[in-house]
């Protein structure tokens, strides 16, 4: 049995009489050009200790000035999460000695954050496949503490010769997105997660990509017996790096403090590391409470009114994914789930809307954009922004599919054939392809011959099971060598047997 396994089935033998509150502190750098307080780039890649200046590497005598961007960014998000922004905002000192931040302090915010409140909205289709049937409450939404924002420290690289450090990301403007503990499952906290990724991304915030570092998670973990209403002891897991990894890292966890419980020990406030190659989490520190930073108002930054900028940034919040999925079922008469599917992506929903606005064949649009579409750009590994072929000649196939000019699978061979060949048109192909519509009465003559071939069929249809007629379908496409449009096979067979 694998550890992963094992760990499940501890997890949920463990969870008999014990609820888990979870709480994440997401830190997530923002897309601007320049860093938080100086002109530094801010550009992915670089070679190590690039760029870096006087201010982010910490050096006396070198002051900090605010980027605007950073602030309208991190206002956006709370307006996308229904936070409230204080009138006034104001910038702290967070003190602590590393060797990531030479200066020994973090310009970050204490009592006065850009944004308060709100709540991220848990997706079903954002948790685990495996377990989507099982989701204990679908539609909630998790309650926000606070968003606040800080200056990112160095990246620090451990081997066995030591510790090295590259200044290029210290100074990065970092969004801290901190949830109340009302997750209550790693399966949760993976929803959380790829949520709130999905929102941030909607808005152009942030990447996000966890594995460039873009986005990182502390998890704060407790349990308590089912009976008592005070939370447990909470121990909080250091710098996640991937969403499944969050999720095995907390079923590992949760079933651990409930043992350390059973056994009569006693859990104690402390930082701990999950090592993912073992599949455990390890002791780093005791924690202490956030006096220990000594806070203080940083005399160098005057605080922020926020008026001006929450005018500015009310008219850029954008359609948010689960408001986008709501008006496709509203103007376009998809599924719920086809339309969830399609708003997870924000390319992938522009792509499907603009293919959508130029067929009349919505449905079709959905179902082309979901099982075709998405399986050719997976088989190549692109990105839906990456796709060759144009909405516009998407929807021309579709359209040829609904007037039996082609057959559906004669659409995907075209589709392929224009995806490795985008600049030419899809009636083109279809030529060259031979994938010129049967005659007529040919298709009318392969019809009646297949009816005569097969009289108990037809008194099956004709006694109510029409599911024939699609097998009688299958058997004319044979005899037409796949030429003939199965559509017009249907209403063929329907008009003559029924």
């Amino acid at each position: 049995m694998s550890a992963t396994a094992a760990d499940l089935m501890a997890y949920d033998a463990a969870l008999a009489a014990y609820d888990p509150a979870l709480g994440l502190e997401v830190h997530v750098e923002l897309n601007t050009a320049t860093k938080m307080f100086c002109g530094c780039p801010t550009g992915f890649g670089a070679e190590p200790n690039t760029q870096v200046c006087p201010t982010c590497l910490g050096l006396p005598g070198a002051l900090p000035v605010l980027n605007r961007g950073a602030i309208e960014y991190t206002v956006l998000a709370g307006m996308m999460l229904d936070c409230r922004t204080p009138s006034v905002s104001k910038w702290d000192r967070k003190n602590y000695f590393y060797p990531d931040m030479p200066k020994n302090y973090q310009i970050s915010q204490f009592d006065l954050p850009l944004c308060l409140g709100g709540g991220v909205p848990l997706y079903d289709h954002c948790y685990p496949k495996d377990a989507q049937k099982d989701i204990e409450e679908s539609g909630k939404e998790i309650g926000l503490t606070r968003i606040h924002l800080e200056e990112d420290v160095a990246k620090s690289t451990h081997s066995s010769n030591g510790t090295s450090i590259d200044f290029n990301r210290a100074g990065t403007p970092l969004m801290e997105i901190v949830s109340e503990p009302e997750i209550t499952s790693p399966e949760e906290a993976f929803a959380y997660l790829n949520s709130l990724r999905q929102i941030l991304i909607y808005g152009d915030l942030s990447d996000a990509d966890m594995e460039k570092g873009q986005m990182r998670c502390d998890v704060n973990v407790s349990v308590r017996p089912d009976s008592q209403e005070e939370l447990g002891v909470k121990i909080e897991l250091k710098n996640m790096n991937s969403v499944s990894a969050v999720r095995r890292a907390l079923h590992y966890e949760i079933s651990r403090q409930i043992r350390v419980i059973n056994e009569g020990g006693e859990l104690v406030q402390s930082t701990r590391r999950w090592d993912d190659d073992i599949g455990e989490t390890q002791q780093m520190r005791t924690k202490e409470d956030a006096h220990d930073y000594r806070y203080f108002p940083d005399p160098d930054l005057l605080p922020v009114k926020t008026e001006g900028i929450v005018e500015k940034m009310r008219l850029q919040v954008p359609e948010l994914p689960h408001q986008k999925a709501d008006r496709f079922v509203r103007d376009f008469s998809i599924s719920e789930y086809d339309a969830s599917v399609l708003s997870s992506d924000r390319d992938l929903a522009l792509y499907f809307e603009e293919t959508a606005n130029e067929s009349e064949a919505k449905k079709k649009v959905a179902n082309w954009v979901i099982n075709n579409v998405l399986a050719v750009l997976n088989e190549r590994d692109l990105k839906v922004a990456q796709c060759p072929v144009s909405s516009t000649k998407l929807a021309s196939i579709i359209k040829m599919v609904e007037s039996g000019q082609i057959s559906n699978n004669q659409a995907k061979e075209t589709f392929v054939a224009l995806f490795d060949n985008p600049d030419r048109e899809p009636a083109s192909i279809i030529t060259e392809l031979g994938f010129e519509p049967a005659d007529a009465d040919l298709i009318e003559s392969m019809v009646e011959e297949v009816i005569s071939g097969h009289p108990e069929k037809v008194t099956e249809i004709q006694e109510g099971n029409e599911k024939l007629i699609n097998w009688l379908t299958g058997q004319v496409m044979k005899v037409s060598k796949g030429k003939a449009n199965p559509k017009i096979i249907g209403d063929l067979l329907r008009k003559k047997i029924l």
